[in-house]
């Protein structure tokens, strides 16, 4: 019975740490880098996977109007953002320090909401911010040979994806269901990114890969675009049978997972100060849920 219980969470945590490995994978040890192809690959597959499981009835996708689709525009565009930032970075930061300032995403998320909406805030949230703050700032400052450009990337990453957050908070068409507006971005970003391909030249990039006719570039393509479709039905699936509080504790635990595993999987250089930020950071977020059990 428990374990029927928990398998949501396991298997949203099983296909989040597969996923990211197989964007790092791509992204970082074949080197492809060429985002608007990379994403528009992804995007597209989950369009078209959203689209047929719909018509199947396999999901529940009801449909919406035009006017619904233009009202959750800025969405889509923060959703882009965030996934062109966060491949840009994740081609070069290892996956824990990722997470590490991904984890500010949060503190972004915290501070529109406190300036837009007024909402009082605990010591223990404050404290908790502070935390994931500091450790971030000092991982950085202790590894700057990654150089300023997975740094920047992953700051407009974590704007763009807690901006997201509080477009979808406070949005006028919260009437859309996850799977809708997921559909929507895909849809947008799709069009998008592809018509970005030529001018941004990754279009004649592409075509001179050294991996381009290789099995593991196209078996890791192949990988991602399903692997992304499969982690949304998971974070769906989570999301309809458990509350929020238990979903960010599951979220937690994927990207502690993730942050572990990595070490063995990918060249990862970890110094004591290093591991001392991701573990602050982590206990930060934790933290962070913590004192959101507590106000409720």
């Amino acid at each position: 019975m428990n374990l029927v219980r928990l398998s949501p969470g396991l298997i949203f945590c099983l296909f989040f740490v597969v996923s990211h490995f197989t964007n790092k994978y791509v992204l970082s040890v074949l080197k492809f880098t060429f985002p608007t192809i990379f994403l528009g690959w992804q995007t597209s597959t989950g369009a078209l996977l959203l689209y047929v499981t719909g018509k199947f009835g396999w999901v529940e996708i009801n449909g919406f109007t035009r006017s619904a689709a233009l009202l959750w525009l800025p969405g889509s565009i923060f959703f882009l953002g965030n996934i062109y930032a966060g491949s840009k970075a994740l081609a070069i930061l290892p996956i824990p320090f990722f997470f590490v300032i991904q984890n500010l995403s949060e503190l972004v998320f915290f501070l529109i909401v406190r300036l837009t909406q007024r909402e009082p805030s605990s010591w223990m949230k404050i404290l908790s911010q502070t935390l994931m703050l500091m450790s971030a700032v000092t991982l950085i400052m202790h590894n700057l040979q990654f150089g300023p450009n997975g740094y920047i990337w992953v700051s407009i990453h974590l704007f763009c994806f807690g901006s997201y957050r509080v477009f979808q908070r406070s949005s006028k068409s919260n009437h859309l269901s996850d799977l809708e507006q997921q559909l929507i971005n895909y849809m947008i970003s799709t069009f998008l990114l592809v018509s970005a391909a030529h001018p941004t030249g990754d279009v004649f990039g592409a075509l001179e890969f050294p991996f381009l006719m290789s099995y593991k570039f196209h078996s890791g393509c192949f990988a991602s675009g399903l692997l992304g479709f499969l982690l949304l039905l998971a974070s769906v699936k989570m999301k309809s049978g458990q509350t929020p509080l238990q979903c960010a504790i599951w979220v937690l635990m994927a990207k502690i997972m993730a942050s572990g595993l990595s070490v063995f999987v990918f060249i990862t250089e970890l110094s004591p100060l290093t591991v001392y930020c991701i573990l602050t950071n982590h206990a930060g977020e934790a933290l962070s849920i913590y004192s959101d059990k507590i106000q409720r």
